[in-house]
């Protein structure tokens, strides 16, 4: 009995570990996706870092996959405050949008009007930015 309520223990605390080392390894990646697009756009990354708004677990053909929504904010030429978001589904990258309507980034630089598609929509409710009042 006691030997199980260590394993069990063990057992929680390397869960809890790995979730907190991948949680630094998501953002750290977020925060360089951000700085690289805002650089190729030539936009002003504040504050230097990402907030992570959401995480949840998204099913996938290789298993479960950890997904976070991380938002950052940008500036134009020094004037106002804007808004992007990034999401990723493990180490791969979703979507990345910045706070123009209906506009998405790569992380190359280029955009898109088209919203990104999901082939399981049904199945999974999607990260939905909140829209930033002016």
């Amino acid at each position: 009995m006691i030997m199980s309520t260590a394993l069990l223990l063990i057992t929680l605390i390397g869960l809890l570990t790995w979730l907190w080392l991948d949680g630094a390894r998501a953002r750290e990646l977020a925060t360089r996706l951000a700085q690289t697009l805002c650089e190729r756009r030539g936009l002003q990354f504040l504050d230097g870092t990402v907030a992570l708004r959401r995480m949840g677990v998204r099913r996938k053909a290789g298993g479960l996959r950890i997904r976070r929504m991380f938002s950052f904010d940008y500036s134009r030429e020094g004037s106002g405050r804007h808004l992007g978001w990034i999401i990723l589904l493990g180490t791969d990258i979703e979507l990345v949008q910045l706070d123009e309507p209906e506009e998405r980034a790569t992380v190359d630089g280029s955009s898109t009007s088209e919203p990104a598609s999901h082939d399981d929509r049904g199945k999974v409710v999607p990260f939905r930015p909140p829209r930033r009042r002016n």
